[in-house]
C-alpha cells in the first residue's frame, strides 16, 4: 500500500483512472486540518474543504477547536495543518520553528455586539454607533458598575482568536474586567448562542455572527482598525501528510482566494 508521504507525488503519475482509486484510497487517511472555532461556525473552513477536495480528490477532515489550544495541537503533530485567527500565538509558533508555509489568506473583522436599541432607547451602555472599540469598552464598564445587573459581558474565555482579540481590547483600554457584570461562556453552546439567549454584549467575528447572529441583539461597534482579523493557513513541523503542501499551495494560490472572495464577512488578503 503507498503511504501517505508518497501518495500526492505518486497520484500525480498515474493514468486518471488510477490516480482516481488512489484518491479514493487517500479517504481511509484524511489530511487533519485545524480550525479556529469562530472559522468553522461561519463555514469558511467547510467552503475551502470542499473547494479542495472538488479540485484535487484529496481528503480533508476538519477539526474545530479554539485557536490556541489548536496551535498547541499543531505543536504536538496532532494536525497536519490548521486555518487560525490568532496572529501572535501563530508567529511565536513559527519562529520556534514548529508551523511553516505560514500565509495569509484572508482578512476579516470582529464586532461587538450587544441588546439592540429600540427605537428612541440605546442600549444599556450606550455604545451604538461609537468608531472607537476601547472607548466603548470603557462605556461598557462603567455601565456596568453604575447599574448593577443591567449590563453583561459575555467572555468566549477558551482560547479561541475571538478571546484573544478580546482581551488585547481590554488591555489596549488599560482595563481588567471582572465578575459579576464579566462573565465566560461556558462552552456547551457557542459564544453568540449564549450571548442572544442572555442579551449580552460580547465580542463576536463577523463571519460567525453572519452565520448564527441576530436578535435579540446587534452589531454596535463595527470599523475600528483596532478589530480586524487576520485569517492564516499553516503547516505542522512535526507531520508531513502528503497533502499538506498543496493545500497550503492551493488556498494560497488563485482558486482559494476565490473561495474566500465569494464567502460573506471576509475579503482575500
Amino acid at each position: 500500500m503507498i503511504s501517505r508521504r508518497h501518495l500526492l507525488s505518486a497520484v500525480a503519475l498515474l493514468p486518471p483512472s488510477i490516480a482516481f482509486a488512489q484518491q479514493r484510497r487517500s479517504l481511509a487517511d484524511p489530511m487533519r486540518l485545524g480550525v479556529d472555532t469562530a472559522l468553522f461556525d461561519s463555514g469558511l473552513a467547510r467552503a475551502l474543504q470542499q473547494g479542495f477536495g472538488r479540485d484535487t480528490g484529496i481528503a480533508v477532515k476538519l477539526v474545530s477547536a479554539p485557536a490556541l489550544p489548536l496551535l498547541e495541537g499543531l505543536e504536538r503533530g496532532e494536525f497536519d495543518a490548521a486555518l487560525a485567527n490568532a496572529p501572535d500565538a501563530e508567529a511565536k509558533l513559527e519562529q520556534l520553528g514548529f508551523a511553516h508555509d505560514r500565509r495569509v489568506i484572508a482578512a476579516g473583522e470582529f464586532l461587538l455586539v450587544g441588546p439592540a436599541p429600540r427605537g428612541k432607547e440605546k442600549d444599556p451602555a450606550a455604545i451604538a454607533g461609537l468608531k472607537n472599540v476601547a472607548e466603548a469598552l470603557i462605556q461598557t464598564r462603567s455601565a456596568a458598575l453604575a447599574m448593577p445587573g443591567t449590563v453583561t459581558f459575555l467572555s468566549a474565555g477558551d482560547g479561541s482568536g475571538t478571546h484573544a482579540m478580546e482581551q488585547a481590547l481590554w488591555r489596549s483600554a488599560k482595563l481588567g474586567p471582572t465578575a459579576p457584570w464579566y462573565v465566560a461562556a461556558d462552552g456547551k453552546s457557542s459564544l453568540i448562542a449564549q450571548a442572544r439567549a442572555r442579551d449580552a454584549y460580547a465580542l463576536v467575528e463577523r463571519g460567525a455572527w453572519a452565520a448564527q447572529g441576530g436578535g435579540p441583539l446587534a452589531a454596535l461597534v463595527q470599523g475600528d482598525p483596532a478589530l480586524a482579523e487576520s485569517v492564516h493557513v499553516m503547516r505542522a513541523f512535526r507531520v508531513s501528510h502528503p497533502a499538506g503542501k498543496l493545500f497550503v499551495a492551493w488556498i494560497a494560490g488563485p482558486k482559494g482566494r476565490r473561495v474566500v472572495a465569494a464567502h460573506r464577512a471576509y475579503r482575500v488578503a
